[in-house]
């Protein structure tokens, strides 16, 4: 969601902003932060057992992880590198290993242990931390925990972290590539009078004096920037889903005065859900539940905690962004934020700057539920719609190791670049299966642009490499230009890389494979030559 909502204002509308850091030097903290370190390669996180308790007055938290992790290969007397952002404090750190010491430098605690580690073992670090959190400024786009009130003035709280990482707040192994398979265990601590939502299912729920713990349990495999807990005058309403696994548990919790506005509003889920395991598989996360949770901010895609806050509403905020008025037919953070259930959250990128993996598909499941749920034709108009809101200002993909995201573009242009290659693979049963069998074959995993790439390619039976370079490399978009003479054809492709193989089909059903070198076809008729407008180029008429 993230790169989404850096958007500006304009009288023009809604436009899509340049949050790119253009000739940014890069520090060791970077590095620190976005690459598998030599602190960090050799243990595999397997799960997350944690507290947290915010204070509201004092707009500061405090809390433990439990780091449950094994160890990937031989190695003595290692360093453990935790991440947790200043101005948050470890209070104790301790494992049940001996440890040497522990140092918490800038935004990381080096945890130095004095034993001979073998492959295998298993182990745990556990820390203790407290502090007043980067505090958001303008929730869910500069990252940071939201301290504010509902329209009743009770207390609200949560926090948005996907760029900037779970570690603003919690200390973890905050990087994208390791995730602990095993879930997580979260007890959210309250003010009896308040509410905790979290992860998954709730488990228990015990009172204290004037305290309440709300204890929930994610069974299955979770970002860290999904990691999310709420506090809030919560009230709760289920349902269920029948899907292709079956039962699919329904849990709605919503500020007492949204009760009857999200009964309503959130009957969008359903048909969502129908829509995308009939062009994802099923809902990745049957164990977990599917949750909608009232935020205090515009949304965000947390794993079986997907947060909202569109003021129940079609559209984004009451706008279309395809400007076609096919977006004010749905809430758009229901459906895209929930679309991030298979691509962010089922598949996830190992790296930052490969965010495009989530974002260009999670954009173009907009367009693939519009199909479902109205017509192929509408979906089309809304495709080529949100063309509107491309930059072109840098690459799609970021710069590795550091926690870089590339440009924006990487929604409506990454959108676009699926729906081209649709066009070009030209059969969408066999376009369906590969949507399918990306969420099939890497469940719950990890990947990198290049697994993405090279399974496209080897499912469609095409290669798309130029294509990925084209779109996610680049910022130039292929130009076609052509001049007709009767029924006689002359076109070549510019501004393309290298041999691009981007064949077009022309007045409905006759294909052209434009080069950079000019080509002449006959045409059936002598009538204007008619461009498919679903591919995203330029067509450009010379003499």
């Amino acid at each position: 969601m993230k790169k989404l909502t850096y958007t500006l204002l304009f009288a023009s509308g809604l436009v899509f902003g340049q949050f790119f850091e253009k000739d940014k030097i890069y520090t060791k903290q970077d590095t620190l932060k976005g690459s598998d370190t030599r602190f960090r390669d050799f243990w595999d996180v397997r799960k997350y057992d944690l507290s947290v308790e915010p204070d509201f007055d004092q707009k500061s938290i405090k809390g433990y992880n439990k780091i449950s992790f094994e160890i990937t290969r031989d190695i003595t007397d290692p360093v453990f590198q935790i991440d947790l952002q200043k101005p948050m404090k470890a209070d104790k750190v301790e494992g049940n290993f001996p440890v040497a010491g522990y140092k918490q430098d800038g935004d990381f605690i080096f945890v130095t242990a004095k034993k001979k580690f073998r492959k295998g073992e298993k182990y745990t670090i556990d820390v203790t931390y407290s502090g007043k959190p980067l505090i958001a400024k303008n929730a869910p786009w500069d990252g940071g925990w939201v301290f504010t009130k509902d329209e009743k003035g009770n207390p609200w709280m949560s926090v948005a972290d996907e760029g900037i990482g779970a570690s603003i707040w919690l200390p973890t192994k905050d990087i994208w590539s390791d995730e602990p398979e095993n879930g997580i265990v979260m007890k959210i601590i309250t003010p009896n009078d308040l509410v905790g939502v979290g992860n998954g299912r709730l488990t228990s729920k015990k009172t204290e004096g004037s305290k309440t713990a709300y204890t929930w349990e994610v069974k299955n495999p979770i970002n860290a920037y999904s990691i999310i807990p709420n506090i809030g005058k919560y009230v709760n309403f289920k349902d269920t889903f029948d899907g292709e696994k079956g039962k699919l548990d329904l849990d709605y919790w919503v500020l007492d005065y949204n009760l009857e506005k999200a009964k309503k509003q959130f009957q969008q889920v359903k048909p969502m859900l129908s829509a995308f395991e009939y062009w994802f598989g099923p809902y990745p996360f049957y164990e977990d539940s599917y949750k909608l949770v009232d935020a205090p901010y515009l949304g965000m895609e947390h794993q079986s905690n997907v947060a909202y806050g569109n003021n129940y509403q079609n559209g984004y905020r009451g706008m279309d962004l395809s400007e076609t008025g096919v977006g004010l037919k749905w809430d758009y953070i229901i459906i895209h934020e929930s679309g991030h259930e298979w691509f962010a959250n089922n598949i996830t990128a190992k790296d930052q700057a490969d965010m495009w993996i989530h974002e260009s598909f999670t954009m173009y499941s907009e367009v693939l539920f519009v199909e479902k749920y109205m017509d192929k034709k509408s979906a089309d108009i809304y495709a080529i719609g949100v063309r509107n809101r491309i930059q072109n200002d840098v690459p799609i993909i970021g710069k590795y190791g550091v926690r870089n995201e590339g440009s924006g573009d990487m929604y409506p242009k990454g959108a676009n670049m699926l729906h081209t290659i649709r066009q070009i693979i030209n059969n969408d049963e066999k376009f369906r299966q590969i949507l399918r069998g990306l969420n099939k074959d890497f469940y719950h995993q990890t990947v990198t642009t290049k697994q993405i790439e090279d399974y496209m390619s080897s499912k469609s039976g095409i290669d798309l490499s130029g294509i990925f370079n084209q779109y996610l490399r680049t910022v130039k978009i292929p130009n076609l230009e052509y001049s007709q003479n009767g029924n006689s054809l002359k076109f070549r492709y510019t501004d393309v890389v290298k041999d691009l193989k981007l064949p077009v089909i022309i007045n409905g059903d006759q294909t052209i494979n434009p080069t950079e070198n000019w080509q002449t076809v006959k045409l059936k008729k002598s009538t204007p030559v008619e461009f498919n407008k679903n591919y995203y180029i330029n067509y450009n008429q010379v003499q």
